[in-house]
């Protein structure tokens, strides 16, 4: 059962990784467009990405804790 989980749980930290490089990059953009325009009264399409991009994050460490959760209970 380990030799599934582990590849599983590899595969869940660089989804995590990638997400959140993603949502800073589009947090980057997003001050950076917000700074030039001035303008910071709705939401555009960017802060919709790093929304989107931070949530993703967030279930996949989720998925990631479930993982580790069953690892340690196999191990036992």
């Amino acid at each position: 059962m380990a030799y599934v989980l582990v590849p599983v749980l590899l595969v869940l930290m660089g989804l995590v990784a990638y997400s959140l490089i993603r949502g800073i990059v589009a947090f980057l953009k997003t001050t950076k467009i917000d700074l030039e325009s001035g303008e910071a009264s709705t939401a555009t399409d960017m802060q919709l990405l790093q929304n989107k991009a931070m949530f993703a994050r967030i279930k996949y460490q989720a998925l990631a804790i479930v993982v580790v959760a069953i690892l340690l209970a196999v191990s036992r």
